[in-house]
């Protein structure tokens, strides 16, 4: 029997979670699912550019399983771009560092951390908020997780 997955920290939730080629409707594509872990593999390793060893640290794993992470994310990626299907962000065994809140009304985006309660935004004042970890089911897991791994 494998043993559980480590849980994985995330910095905050994606801005934009799925994606498909213009002019094709989405129920004839294939999906590949990329699961937020991946996602942030790819967001430390090639948007940020930072060593495996590094970034390995930054979401609480071995550097082996990061680059595990990284060599798979790739492969979804390159699937997404070269057969054009549709990728859908989400899922897997993680939590999020922090929060990003998006206004509907003047769609502002700002980040948050999970100890702080947002009622209105900051830019115009209206409740219309999303909060976009919890459209990935997560918050209060978030919250309690950090708590427990403060120093």
């Amino acid at each position: 029997m494998p043993r559980p997955k480590k849980e994985r920290t995330v910095y905050q939730p994606p801005l934009y979670a799925d994606f498909k080629p213009q002019g094709v409707q989405r129920r004839e594509l294939a999906c590949i699912d990329l699961e937020l872990d991946e996602f942030e593999a790819i967001r430390l390793a090639d948007y940020l550019e930072m060593d495996h060893a590094e970034a390995a640290i930054e979401m609480g794993i071995s550097r082996s399983t990061f680059t595990r992470l990284v060599e798979r994310s790739r492969k979804k990626m390159a699937q997404f771009l070269i057969e054009g299907r549709h990728l859908h962000i989400g899922g897997g065994n993680i939590h999020f560092h922090g929060n990003v809140i998006r206004c509907r009304t003047c769609g502002h985006m700002f980040n948050i951390g999970f100890d702080k309660d947002l009622q209105t935004c900051p830019a115009c004042g209206s409740s219309d908020l999303i909060d976009l970890a919890g459209g990935f089911g997560h918050g209060r897991c978030c919250r309690e997780h950090g708590h427990r791994h403060r120093r």
